[in-house]
């Protein structure tokens, strides 16, 4: 039998929001807040910058100590602005990996700095064909170079890369990755979207990772890896789930993602269009509940 849960981690995109959407349902809202007042701490953890990830979240009513676990763990803060963590990757690998990776589809690097320039990349035209929504959403933090090596100087180190394309393009380009002379330089972590024939390479400082970044809050905090629940849908949540001792996939998952949740024994929630993260957490409050007698 479980420990009752002490901290929960939470994916965003395809968790706790729906496919495309950008704000929580009030249900969610609602749990996330409840969860709080009961005394449990809330870590969101996403593959976006911090600016991207605010708007959802903000005017909630959660907590100034809300952990935000960003850029796939590179960048941890707290709502309240209180930075924890913070990694980097070196400018001269981020500049071979657009050698290796340009090929494939759209580049892009994040810096850990707030207004334009947050987010470079060099072919906003390509971008629109593949991610208009996202290039939307983050316009203002985008500016464009080009060639992108301009971009990567000695010492401006960026927190995250990622390389964007069509499923297939993605996995061609994870390959030549591993092949090529950067593969141990950096980590990297593809989240696929088959319904969209979308694919993300997500580029971090070797070892970074959602899991890296959890286990260090959970130290932080006091908190055992067993009173630890992590909630996810894609292969950038894998880390975390199988640090977290107790693994919670979404039910909207990819196959592969649900054949191993079965293998290992994580618990499944309803998709992110059915209030998962929302289910879990009343059924967490409600044990609580029941426990106190």
């Amino acid at each position: 039998m479980h420990p009752p849960v002490r901290l929960v981690a939470m994916d965003m995109d395809g968790t706790l929001l729906p496919a495309l959407a950008q704000t929580l349902s009030e249900r969610t809202g609602r749990a996330l807040v409840a969860a709080q007042q009961a005394g449990i701490t809330l870590a969101i953890a996403t593959g976006r910058r911090l600016g991207y990830t605010l708007p959802p979240v903000e005017g909630l009513g959660l907590r100034a100590d809300t952990v935000l676990i960003t850029s796939n763990g590179a960048a941890v803060c707290t709502l309240g602005g209180e930075t924890i963590d913070r990694c980097q990757m070196p400018a001269r690998v981020a500049r071979g990996l657009c050698c290796v990776l340009r090929p494939f589809g759209t580049v892009v690097f994040t810096f850990d700095r707030p207004g334009r320039s947050e987010m470079v990349l060099e072919d906003l035209s390509q971008a629109h064909g593949r991610i208009t929504l996202w290039v939307e959403a983050n316009r203002k933090a985008i500016e464009v170079v080009k060639p992108l090596e301009d971009a990567l100087t000695e010492g401006n180190d960026p927190v995250q890369g990622m390389a964007a394309g069509s499923v297939a393009q993605m996995r061609a380009a994870e390959q030549a990755l591993q092949a090529s002379a950067w593969a141990a330089a950096c980590a990297c972590v593809r989240t696929e979207y088959p319904a969209r024939d979308l694919a993300i390479l997500d580029l971090l400082p070797p070892g970074i990772s959602k899991g890296w970044a959890l286990e260090r809050l959970a130290h932080r905090l006091g908190v055992d890896r067993r009173e630890t629940m992590a909630i996810g849908d894609n292969w950038n949540d894998l880390e975390m789930l199988s640090w977290a001792g107790q693994g919670v996939l979404m039910a909207n998952a990819v196959p592969e993602l649900r054949t191993m949740a079965r293998m290992r024994g994580w618990k499944q929630a309803p998709s992110s269009e059915e209030d998962g993260v929302a289910v879990i957490l009343e059924s967490i409050l409600q044990k609580r509940t029941v426990a106190r007698g």
